[in-house]
């Protein structure tokens, strides 16, 4: 049923994916969404994966590959943590990514991003990435890491597509419009990097507060979403003119 729920859903509201190509006459930057054990790794909190899933280890072993391209490059990552004070709720979720816990670090594939001169690391106790990226004194450290490396194309991946990483993305596309983030002129989500959770609709009605969430439907309506605010989906990413991300 939830199968051809999805390809229903397929026919009515098309995704059309790109090749995008990154050239190296312009900075290419790129953004990675929570890619953390407490939404990644099985067993790790209430919102991590109970079981195996093929769409998040696909779009972890995406990630990695992209990350050392970019990384081999010297181009500016930067990495969005989950990270909340455990007195502070986000709902509707339940507790999770609690500051100090390895919830919020980075998964096992992408630890030793740290580590990159080339990397920052931004801990958000919010859904979105931009509006956690403002400090007190009103400055954005997003804006500032755009601004600093003079990014042209900025490459986003990550999870959840529905949730946290469209988030950033309406948010990122709503300020580029306006000209907060000069010399910025192309958002691009990586299909193939992103991926969200599955809760059927049974395992909702069985768990009191829990709202389904069929991680196909609510994939494909995130990159929908994303692109009809403006964002480029791609499903192929290219550096110069040959060779294949």
């Amino acid at each position: 049923m939830v199968s051809q729920t999805v390809e229903l859903l397929k026919n009515e509201i098309p995704l059309e994916q790109e090749s995008v190509v990154l050239t190296e006459a312009t900075v290419n930057g790129l953004v990675l969404v929570d890619i953390i054990n407490g939404f990644c790794t099985v067993g790790s909190g209430n919102l991590a994966p109970r079981e195996a899933n093929r769409q998040i280890s696909g779009m972890i072993n995406e990630s990695e590959r992209l990350v050392r391209l970019f990384c081999e490059k010297k181009l500016p990552i930067m990495a969005f943590l989950d990270s909340h004070h455990p007195n502070k709720s986000e709902d509707p979720y339940p507790p999770h990514c609690i500051v100090g816990t390895d919830e919020s670090n980075l998964v096992p594939a992408l630890r030793w991003l740290e580590n990159e001169s080339n990397v920052t690391i931004r801990r958000k106790d919010c859904f979105d990435g931009y509006l956690g990226s403002i400090e007190e004194d009103g400055s954005n450290v997003f804006v500032d890491w755009v601004k600093k490396n003079k990014i042209n194309t900025l490459v986003v991946l990550g999870v959840c597509t529905d949730i946290c990483m469209l988030d950033f993305v309406c948010s990122t596309m709503s300020a580029k419009n306006r000209g907060f983030l000069e010399p910025l002129e192309s958002v691009v989500v990586y299909s193939r990097g992103c991926a969200t959770f599955d809760i059927p609709l049974e395992v909702a009605h069985d768990t009191k507060g829990t709202l389904a969430h069929p991680q196909e439907f609510m994939h494909h309506v995130g990159l929908y979403m994303a692109k009809e605010r403006g964002a480029r989906v791609a499903n192929q990413l290219l550096f110069g003119v040959a060779e294949k991300i």
